[in-house]
């Protein structure tokens, strides 16, 4: 699927439909079969049908937790597990998706060995578990990979570098629900409109501005961290007015949630790795790879710190990372204070 690119001088679409768009995407591809459409297409249902769920948690008993803990040991709460079982369902109905690997889920879930089945899904189902039960703005992250052979799909066929992502994105569900996706190309955001049923095309061709003063970083974990990272803290809250500082802090504690304001307005969101969690907290497979190709194909960048996000090599399932996103200036402020 090729982005649609608009023409010079050509007016902006503002209000297409998202199933237009990739319809649009598939039709500008000769060789194209329907089969990657049809899979997005069954992500923005699913996307329907978690924000219903959500906008009602309240009062469909929904809230809490279910006394679990996932594969990662997170606590499990009621509405990730609705999220987790809503996206394997729809994602397994018209067999273009081969197996998906969930955030939810200990090892991957084969859901199709059709011959149409040519894709593979990683997602996390519902992140900002912990603000669920707070109306804290929480989403859905997925990224979607191609099966490069025939015959059923294996765990191996997960462990990909973020560079191969055919398609990534996030659902945000907050003051509105809105879904942001990029194929590689350009960026576009598309709000959910409950009276027509329908995500409309309301932020085209999304660019992470170079810079802004802004940062986002959970300050409790200051005693954990790396004097390099100290020192930017530090530096960020100095007094400097022809560099804009001190900067304002803007933290919410879920990753879909700091992400978009930073991808929509610019700055810096800085998860590091430190004492306790020296690899770092966020997974790479369902959230900093299809977070960080859609910052590097909206002019931004996503890093470790050490190693651009996208080149790692997963050797797990459930591998951390840390990750630092963000403007281009922003983020290279960071990574000096790590020089030092």
């Amino acid at each position: 699927m090729e982005d649609y690119e608009p023409a010079e001088g050509e007016a902006s679409r503002i209000g297409l439909t998202l199933e237009t768009y990739i319809l649009e995407g598939m039709l500008g591809r000769r060789e194209a079969r329907g089969y990657f459409t049809s899979l997005l297409n069954q992500i923005a249902l699913a996307a329907k049908m978690v924000t219903s769920r959500v906008r009602r948690a309240g009062l469909v008993n929904v809230l809490g937790t279910t006394g679990d803990t996932n594969a990662t040991g997170d606590t499990v709460q009621k509405l990730d597990q609705e999220a987790n079982e809503t996206l394997l369902r729809v994602l397994g109905r018209r067999n273009h998706c081969a197996a998906a690997a969930s955030e939810e889920e200990e090892d991957i879930r084969i859901l199709s060995t059709a011959d149409t089945a040519n894709y593979l899904v990683v997602f996390d189902p519902l992140d900002g578990s912990s603000n669920i039960d707070v109306n804290i703005s929480i989403g859905t992250i997925f990224g979607v990979y191609r099966k490069e052979h025939d015959g059923p799909a294996t765990k191996a066929d997960f462990l990909k570098p973020g560079r191969e992502l055919q398609a990534a994105g996030y659902i945000i569900y907050g003051s509105s629900t809105q879904f942001v996706i990029t194929t590689g190309g350009a960026v576009h955001g598309f709000t959910y409109d409950p009276s027509v049923g329908e995500f409309l095309l309301s932020h085209e061709n999304i660019r992470v501005p170079d810079h802004h003063p802004t940062y986002s970083i959970n300050e409790g974990n200051a005693g954990r961290w790396t004097d390099g990272v100290k020192h930017w803290n530090d530096w960020v809250k100095g007094e400097d007015n022809a560099e804009k500082r001190p900067y304002s802090l803007r933290y919410v504690g879920t990753l879909v949630a700091d992400a978009h304001r930073t991808l929509l307005r610019g700055g810096i969101f800085a998860y590091p790795g430190d004492t306790k969690s020296p690899e770092g907290k966020l997974r790479l497979l369902y959230e900093a790879n299809p977070i960080a190709f859609i910052f590097e194909a909206a002019g931004g960048v996503a890093t470790t710190g050490e190693e651009r996000i996208l080149d790692i090599e997963p050797t797990e399932l459930h591998q951390r990372v840390p990750l630092i996103l963000g403007s281009t200036r922003n983020v290279d402020e960071f990574l000096s204070f790590g020089k030092k």
